[in-house]
């Protein structure tokens, strides 16, 4: 008998999210309106400090029971109406989000493109406040335009959209690793600390286990970390490795990939994907390695602390720079 109310339970819990979603936009609206009214009052009538806290004090007189006008978060609306004024593109992208999210991209972000980065980050991911502002202070913006993740030619021709959904370089900053670790440590810790471990690798990954056991002939083998990715549609097998890649590391997990998709995989799926997580990488080495590999696999390198990111925001400065110049020796 439950079972034929469900539908009901959906209709209202559906009907309870779009209301939710109608509320943040007119709310964003309402932001933006009053953003650009101070706006434009701070460039014909010279309003400052005093007078918006005065309209502050004003609006909390008429509206007791509204909150959100302080004179600071007035200021705040007019900085969000400004950052995006010049950009009409990306209007709809700003009321998909929350304001406490926009908030934390137009104060934590410098140019319009790493806004519309995370503005659309946000939105595929449906990132909580706490969950953008891990990736903005991880630098991912710089991190995936400097750089790309290495793939196999393979895993490129599988999935021609991998460089979206797999790293270069993840952050594992949460785990508290010392500089020397185990893999048995570094292991331990991504499984106690799994949630934030998916907020790093993508919310689109889920979580199959530790020490995945796979039998070949009369022989036992484990899989450090075994996901499943919704998207691609396939399994996901981590080998955790806490020094530099060596080539050798390939043909191990080549072997795990095998197995897994000769008695793991279901029919429905495609094949799965194996991810060298090291300690740390020679691209050169790397590139050579991948170049003549039969499997769908990637390697990528993992850092205990956070990359600073000034240093990050220079290379990205020269990496602009130097794209120009290119392309002004082209002309």
């Amino acid at each position: 008998m439950l079972i034929k109310f469900t539908d009901v339970v959906e209709l209202i819990r559906s009907a309870r999210i779009d209301a939710l979603k109608s509320v943040n936009k007119y709310l964003i609206d309402l932001y933006w309106s009053i953003g650009e009214h101070v706006s434009n009052k701070v460039v014909s009538e010279g309003w400052g400090k005093n007078i918006v806290s005065e309209l502050s004090d004003f609006i909390r007189t008429q509206e007791p029971n509204i909150k959100g006008f302080s004179q600071q978060n007035i200021w705040r609306m007019k900085q969000f109406y400004e950052a995006y004024k010049d950009f009409p593109n990306l209007s709809t992208l700003l009321r998909e989000i929350s304001w406490s999210s926009n908030l934390h991209i137009i104060s934590k972000t410098k140019s319009i493109e790493e806004k519309e980065f995370y503005l659309r980050l946000s939105i595929k991911s449906r990132f909580s406040v706490r969950e953008l502002e891990r990736q903005i202070d991880s630098a991912l913006f710089e991190r995936n335009i400097l750089t790309e993740a290495k793939l196999s030619t393979v895993l490129r021709e599988i999935h021609p959209q991998a460089n979206n959904y797999f790293k270069d370089t993840y952050i594992l900053d949460f785990l508290n690793l010392a500089e020397e670790h185990t893999e048995f440590q570094l292991k331990k810790g991504i499984v106690n600390n799994l949630k934030t471990f998916l907020m790093e690798i993508g919310k689109d990954f889920t979580f199959v286990g530790e020490e995945y056991p796979l039998q070949v002939g009369s022989k036992d083998f484990y899989v450090d970390l075994l996901f499943y990715h919704r998207e691609l549609c396939c399994l996901v097998a981590f080998e955790l490795k806490i020094d530099d890649f060596k080539p050798e590391y390939l043909g191990k997990l080549n072997f795990y990939l095998e197995a897994l998709d000769r008695d793991v995989k279901k029919a429905h799926e495609k094949p799965t994907v194996g991810i060298l997580l090291c300690k740390s990488k020679e691209n050169d080495i790397v590139e050579y390695a991948l170049s003549r590999s039969l499997s769908p696999a990637l390697v990528a390198e993992y850092n205990t602390k956070l990359i600073d990111k000034k240093l990050l925001e220079r290379k990205l400065k020269e990496f602009y720079e130097n794209a120009e110049d290119r392309n002004q020796n082209e002309l």
